[in-house]
């Protein structure tokens, strides 16, 4: 097994003759606290995982202060999977449905379903993309919806256990080197049959910079310095009470009269939030609960 440091971290690397890019990631204790909030069957822990490691994977395409969610929906077994990442490498995710489904291949518990890709700044601007989630893997649909919106060569390596993920993205640029489009093309393809060698066992327990020489030792690479990935959720008590507000008055009363108190949980991470009638700004002018 790899060292900590080489776990909950994530490796830009680039082609030192090509242009092409890449991006590896392992998650271990990130990861880990995604998945500590739910009773997860194996498989449902294995789905995450594998959307955790492509979230991370492509929120390093952010230029901008914001965050990338990726999300699953069907009428399958899973009704949502939903992992989102910022533009500071911070995970949070949730799984909702029958959270203890088994299936030989994690995508089969939301066969017939679409993902949907949504990237936003923090000035609330929003890109949103869609696509069917057909070929059998999560792999298989994040290249289908980058060349559907980027039209871009996109390649995805992923494997996730039940408490470790990781991935790995190869990219194609805009051309900036001075050659034919048949070596252009011969060099992605070159790239591509190198890293399709790779096995889950590999990704998961080897440290990066082992794995990218092990791969590529014959088509040098430039490797940066790794980002840390951590849990992170953006709950608040600010938040939690600017979503109490939007029941109606007479509702927030109610709920006061019948328990004392409203308590709101974030189902993510778990925090819990208590608003008594002081706290409630439409109920604290009044002064009494009717």
């Amino acid at each position: 097994m790899s060292a900590l440091s080489d776990t909950d971290a994530s490796q830009r690397f680039l082609f030192a003759d090509a242009d092409i890019r890449g991006e590896s990631v392992v998650l271990d204790t990130a990861l880990q606290q995604v998945l500590a909030r739910h009773d997860y069957s194996a498989t449902v822990r294995a789905l995450l995982g594998e959307f955790a490691a492509a979230v991370v994977l492509i929120s390093n395409n952010l230029k901008y202060r914001g965050r990338i969610t990726l999300q699953a929906r069907s009428s399958e077994s899973l009704s949502l999977v939903m992992v989102e990442c910022t533009s500071d490498l911070q995970i949070r995710g949730i799984a909702r449905g029958q959270l203890d489904a088994v299936a030989a291949a994690p995508l089969d518990l939301l066969r017939g379903g679409q993902l949907v890709i949504t990237m936003e700044r923090e000035q609330n601007q929003r890109y949103q993309g869609i696509v069917a989630l057909g070929s059998g893997s999560l792999a298989g649909a994040l290249e289908d919806y980058f060349q559907q919106s980027e039209q871009l060569h996109t390649r995805f390596w992923l494997a996730a256990t039940t408490e470790r993920a990781a991935g790995m993205m190869l990219q194609q640029l805009p051309a900036q080197r001075r050659q034919t489009a048949e070596a252009r093309e011969d060099q992605w393809q070159t790239a591509c049959v190198l890293a399709d060698t790779v096995t889950p066992t590999e990704q998961l327990e080897l440290p990066p910079a082992t794995l990218l020489h092990r791969l590529f030792h014959e088509t040098p690479v430039r490797i940066f310095e790794p980002r840390p990935v951590m849990f992170g959720c953006p709950c608040s008590r600010e938040r939690s009470l600017n979503a109490l507000s939007l029941l109606p008055e007479a509702e927030q009363a109610e709920l006061l009269a019948e328990q004392g108190c409203i308590t709101m949980d974030c189902e993510i991470c778990g925090a819990q939030y208590r608003f008594v009638q002081t706290d409630i700004p439409a109920l604290a002018e009044k002064g009494r609960v009717h």
